[in-house]
């Protein structure tokens, strides 16, 4: 596994105050069920196998990989996901811009660690999204950002626009608009108790494949949806289970965002959800339409809330066609 170091940057403090109360996640984990490289990802289109290289940033390697030449285009996973999560997109992307996919802190093949502090959050993420930009020198960027990976780029949109070209965000778990949603309150809390409360007792018997059973059965709605998996999915999502630690021991995990904040960003905004995604994560995606000023919406047919690998070729079609209006 290489780590080299490519420089520090030294990156000011966000000021964001912390959510109290159940939070959670939402997934992420790879780009399709019939890919599942555990090492560099070969792309499915022209059997090309980018570099994986790594920068250091606020005292840590991440990893990445890019393709192509052009405008700059920055792909962030969610939870349970890495770099490889993008595979179904990176050739199409890469024929006409300069795709990057990088994987977030604790993600494969990173090496952080997390303890049980209860600190986790989505707030160092952002924080590193922004220096990875900025160390190489991209410029400012298209992001592209799914679930967890979505609240990342949301945050870094919010807090430095200077580096944002276009958004495209996919579900991204900011549950604190629940509250603007009839019995949010009560979602919050039955979703903690089924879900982080048998995970985080899993994860404490070191039991991660059970804990990760019984977050995507309370996330998808399908208490045999892990079961459904390959083999070789399965093993990508084990190899980030370290997240999902994280959350499950977090009061912090996802701190509020206003509806001020985003009437704030004049960065265009294509918000995406699947027609077959959960009610609750719905929910909150129409919250955050309602609050953004320039944006575009569109529902991504046959999918749930895994839009680019369910239904990759509308998913591409639509997102490239955002990013080349803007």
């Amino acid at each position: 596994m290489c780590n080299p170091i490519s420089q520090i940057i030294k990156q000011p403090k966000m000021k964001r105050m912390p959510a109290s109360g159940i939070t959670f996640c939402l997934l992420f984990f790879i780009w399709s069920c019939n890919n599942g490289n555990t090492g560099t990802s070969t792309q499915n289109e022209t059997n090309t196998t980018p570099e994986l290289k790594a920068v250091f940033i606020n005292g840590d390697s991440l990893h990445y990989i890019e393709m192509g030449k052009g405008d700059p285009v920055v792909f962030v996973h969610g939870t349970l996901g890495d770099y490889r999560t993008w595979g179904a997109q990176m050739d199409t992307f890469a024929k006409n811009h300069r795709v990057i996919s990088y994987s977030r802190r604790f993600a494969y093949p990173n090496r952080q660690v997390i303890n049980d502090s209860a600190d986790y959050s989505v707030i160092p993420h952002a924080k590193d999204l922004a220096e990875f930009i900025r160390i190489l020198n991209l410029g400012k960027v298209h992001l592209v950002g799914h679930s967890y990976g979505g609240y990342t780029t949301l945050l870094t949109t919010i807090d430095h626009p200077e580096l944002v070209r276009s958004l495209t965000l996919m579900e991204p778990p900011v549950v604190s608009f629940l509250n603007n949603v009839p019995g949010g309150d009560t979602i919050m809390k039955n979703f903690g108790l089924r879900v982080f409360v048998p995970a985080a007792e899993a994860f404490k018997n070191n039991n991660n494949e059970k804990a990760e059973n019984v977050f995507l059965s309370g996330v998808m709605g399908d208490s045999l949806y892990y079961l459904k998996l390959s083999q070789k999915v399965r093993d990508i999502m084990m190899d980030n289970w370290l997240e999902l630690r994280g959350f499950a021991f977090s009061k912090f995990a996802n701190p509020p965002i206003t509806c001020d904040e985003l009437k704030k960003i004049k960065t265009p905004v294509l918000l995406l959800k699947g027609d077959r995604s959960p009610s609750w994560i719905t929910s909150i995606t129409n919250e955050i339409d309602h609050c953004l000023i320039n944006k575009e919406d569109a529902i991504i047919p046959q999918s749930s809330h895994g839009l680019e690998y369910e239904n990759p070729g509308e998913f591409n079609k639509v997102v490239l066609g955002f990013i080349d209006k803007n």
